[in-house]
């Protein structure tokens, strides 16, 4: 599903069995996405940082809160 359009990656927004939000590789900050996002959304992700958390860190190297919906306009 990944499409190289604007940004670093585009995909559908996932749950995990821990209760991570990811999409595709990268792990996306939890309460940024309960605030603005529900499952299923298309997003595109604008940046990347290393993933600060130890205990997701072997799941998710790659972090995002830069991100919107795929079908907004910036």
């Amino acid at each position: 599903m990944a499409k190289e359009k604007k940004g670093v990656y585009t995909g559908i927004i996932e749950k995990d069995e821990h209760g991570n939000y990811f999409c595709g590789e990268y792990l996306l900050d939890y309460q940024y996405t309960i605030k603005n996002f529900k499952l299923g959304d298309e997003v595109n992700i604008k940046s990347v940082i290393e993933n600060p958390s130890d205990k997701s860190y072997n799941l998710y190297p790659k972090k995002s809160k830069n991100f919107f919906l795929s079908n907004d306009k910036e």
